[in-house]
């Protein structure tokens, strides 16, 4: 089997926890976020700073966080490159890698709390629209049937699982261009050896892997 690893550039500041404070500060003009759950009023703690992060009046709303979070990721910003996925930072070239992705990471976490991949697996065959479908029903939800909803969320990361999954699907489909029906592969462990060790994928430097029989 050969592999093909393409290494692109630095998305410092769009790994998901990083993110959750770059989506509050681009959509938080009235002094709520469209992406926290209905019921939490509180504050997001990142990297030494403190953001509002409570709900709307109405609760969340996934049409209204996902124009957040096209605004957080900067998806018009002007390119200087070829070609730029977001932010106006080059897209790596493409390749063949983009037919044949593999994700993980919190990408894996979120789709096994929200329930439409096993937890238990290694793998998981999924596509963008997954997450889309699951970010809609979350964000109706409020705080509390959210917990009941997602036992396998932890406490602090219930009011941000509309956000967390919006921007999920936002990066995925207008973040990387990525067809919304397009199959790809979730990895929670990948076989080294002869045992399998934990994958993750930090957005500081984006991977992309092809792989031919």
């Amino acid at each position: 089997m050969n592999i093909t690893v393409n290494f692109c550039c630095s998305y410092l500041r769009y790994g998901l926890l990083a993110a959750r404070a770059e989506i509050l500060k681009a959509g938080n003009a009235n002094g709520y976020s469209n992406c926290v759950l209905a019921g939490h009023q509180g504050q997001y703690k990142y990297g030494g700073n403190t953001f509002e992060a409570s709900a709307a009046p109405s609760g969340s709303s996934f049409s209204e966080c996902r124009a957040d979070v096209v605004k957080a990721l900067k998806v018009d910003e002007a390119c200087t490159h070829m070609k730029c996925s977001f932010g106006g930072i080059w897209n790596g070239g493409g390749g063949a890698g983009q037919k044949n992705l593999f994700v993980a990471s919190f990408f894996f976490d979120r789709a096994a709390e929200a329930g439409f991949i096993n937890s238990n697996a290694a793998v998981a065959k999924v596509k963008p629209s997954d997450f889309e479908e699951a970010a809609k029903r979350a964000c109706k939800l409020n705080v509390n049937d959210a917990q009941s909803s997602y036992p396998g969320v932890q406490k602090d990361n219930v009011p941000y699982i509309c956000m967390d999954l919006v921007y999920q699907y936002t990066l995925l489909v207008d973040g990387f261009g990525v067809d919304p029906q397009q199959e790809m592969t979730l990895v929670k462990k990948v076989p080294y050896s002869d045992a399998f060790v934990e994958a993750a994928w930090p957005l500081g430097s984006a991977i992309e892997v092809a792989s031919s029989s």
